[in-house]
């Protein structure tokens, strides 16, 4: 297996972390470019993605930007959708389309994102019920089939709506992709999806370290703006790089 994937990881949780996400979008597009096999990618993914947005949620929620009344019209209907997405059994280049389509668009979300648009609070509205609930489904469903926790979609969401500040999104979308990350790897055991090896436990301790640093400086620091440009800059380049694959 590819041992650069011990410098990319730290450095993927670290970004992630700081804004209150996993880091499953970016383990998969260097995984992916790497050449990874699906099943082993997509199960390293959430694991991984369950201890680091673990360790950001738990930054956010000690800071106070936690809104459980924002969480729970979500995850009613995100957890059973991740569960039952787990589950399914795609094609490895079903799944490689699906996965680079949704890594394309959150590439262009990174490398676009505006501090004018995320740090203006404005006035708050209370979450409507109904398109909650439908946004946790389809949200959930995606992130099961996938191999991710789905805050980076909610995240914007939230804020697009105005139903909470950055902070809020962000402990509400950690929270969010704990949740969904272990409904989809229980549905992908019951499944028979899940493969974890010994490299991909490897992963985890330096994932883990760049998760703390990364939470820590996100939630009391910086918005991390500049560092979720450079992110998607690089994850574009990833996802080009499939794109230009497929037509030669």
């Amino acid at each position: 297996m590819p041992a650069i994937l011990y410098l990319i990881v730290p450095v993927v949780a670290f970004i992630y972390a700081s804004v209150g996400f996993g880091g499953a979008t970016g383990y998969l597009a260097a995984m992916g470019f790497l050449g990874m096999p699906p099943q082993v990618m997509s199960s390293t993914a959430l694991v991984l993605n369950v201890l680091v947005a673990g360790i950001s949620f738990t930054s956010f929620y000690r800071a106070g930007h936690l809104r459980r009344d924002l969480l729970l019209p979500f995850i009613l209907t995100s957890i059973p959708a991740s569960f039952l997405g787990g589950g399914f059994k795609i094609t490895d280049q079903a799944y490689f389309l699906l996965l680079y389509a949704v890594l394309t668009l959150i590439a262009v979300r990174l490398l676009f994102s505006s501090r004018s648009h995320e740090d203006e609070i404005g006035s708050l509205r209370p979450p409507q019920l109904p398109p909650a609930l439908a946004i946790g489904l389809g949200i959930g469903l995606l992130s099961g089939i996938l191999g991710i926790g789905g805050g980076i979609f909610l995240s914007p969401v939230i804020l697009l709506l105005r139903w909470g500040t950055p902070k809020h999104a962000s402990a509400v979308a950690a929270a969010f992709i704990v949740l969904n990350s272990i409904s989809g790897i229980a549905g992908r055991v019951i499944g028979g999806n899940f493969q974890l090896d010994g490299f991909g436990l490897s992963l985890i301790p330096v994932g883990l370290a760049g998760a703390v640093l990364g939470s820590y400086w996100g939630s009391v620091r910086f918005s991390g703006l500049a560092l979720r440009r450079s992110l998607g800059l690089v994850m574009l380049i990833a996802v080009g790089n499939f794109w230009l694959g497929l037509w030669r």
